[in-house]
């Protein structure tokens, strides 16, 4: 009878372990004001066509071996060098 009562009260034990796991494991409901917010902000953006002189200054950072603000910098002083030599030329 001591087994039965031990084994008993170690099932319930290890059921109540478990069972508190599988409510930690849930998710939050979430609230219903910030639904439609979280939704407008998950929204891909819509991508720009990229320009060739845009193209061809990322190319030139590869080649360079370029990353992070350096790469930045690099792309963007291109462009504008890219976009005053497309400028003079246009106006031929």
């Amino acid at each position: 009878m001591k087994t039965i009562s031990t084994l008993a009260t170690a099932t319930a034990l290890a059921s109540l372990l478990l069972m508190g796991g599988a409510f930690a494991q849930t998710a939050a409901p979430a609230a219903k004001d910030a639904a439609p917010a979280a939704t407008a902000a998950k929204a891909p953006k819509e991508a720009k066509p990229r320009t060739a002189e845009s193209l061809e200054c990322s190319k030139q950072a590869d080649a360079k071996g370029l990353h992070g603000k350096e790469r930045k910098k690099f792309r963007s002083e291109c462009k504008k060098s890219a976009g005053a030599a497309a400028a003079p030329a246009a106006t031929k």
